[in-house]
């Protein structure tokens, strides 16, 4: 999925992309509020982590923006928040998630925390609440990060482990080129490169079974599970 880090501590973004991409996420890097602004409204993300204080403003008003549609975000709808900071107090936390944040998360906090919070939020919109997606012979756990086809493991790279989980999220439809670099990948990915069909063919080949992944000239491709999955 594609996440947006906003957080004007360089080193703790940086350790925070760090853990995100670890899990699977396409990671974006954020340090003001207005650099942030113009990020979510050029980019579908799927979630921002936010920091509250930032050197130009402040990181609850871009989520009361976001929230109240103020800022014309890409896609059918808002990206979860999740509220970053040091502010530890209960009115901050209720001024927060009244605000519009999905979940607060106080500083210090374990990068475990982080990686499950984050995991929760973005399951939040999905049919079922359990961690563990199944499609068709497919499972997917994203918290331990493993994968199985008809019960035979999938040894996957971090990338072919997103791209699948993106697939499983969305089982039918179709899914365009420009969509999968959205949310699969990070915004130092060249558009102008064949990286979507290299790594959709390597995955194919771990599948095993090309007909899971359809390709749809000119329009993109399907994960085609039985009408059971």
């Amino acid at each position: 999925m594609r996440v947006l880090v906003v957080e004007d501590d360089v080193d703790l973004a940086d350790i925070i992309a760090r853990v995100l991409r670890r899990d699977g996420h396409a990671v974006d890097v954020s340090y003001t509020a207005a650099e942030s602004g113009v990020k979510v409204i050029s980019t579908e993300y799927d979630l921002v982590a936010l920091d509250w204080n930032l050197p130009d403003g402040s990181g609850m008003d871009l989520c009361r923006r976001l929230v109240r549609g103020d800022l014309e975000t890409l896609g059918e709808g808002r990206p979860r928040v999740l509220m970053v900071t040091a502010r530890d107090d209960i009115e901050d936390r209720v001024t927060g998630l009244d605000g519009g944040a999905d979940d607060y998360l106080v500083k210090p906090f374990a990068m475990d925390e982080l990686s499950a919070r984050v995991r929760a939020l973005l399951r939040r919109d999905e049919p079922t609440a359990s961690p563990v997606i199944e499609t068709g012979g497919l499972v997917l756990d994203p918290a331990t990060f493993e994968a199985s086809l008809d019960g035979n493991p999938l040894s996957l790279t971090t990338k072919e482990f997103a791209l699948l989980h993106f697939f499983m999220t969305h089982p039918r439809e179709v899914l365009s080129q420009e969509t999968l670099l959205e949310h699969v990948w990070d915004e130092m990915a060249d558009p102008f490169t064949n990286v979507v069909r290299v790594t959709i063919s390597n995955l194919r080949k771990k599948l095993g079974a090309t007909s899971l992944i359809e390709t749809l000239a000119g329009r993109g491709y399907r994960l085609s599970v039985d009408s059971d999955g």
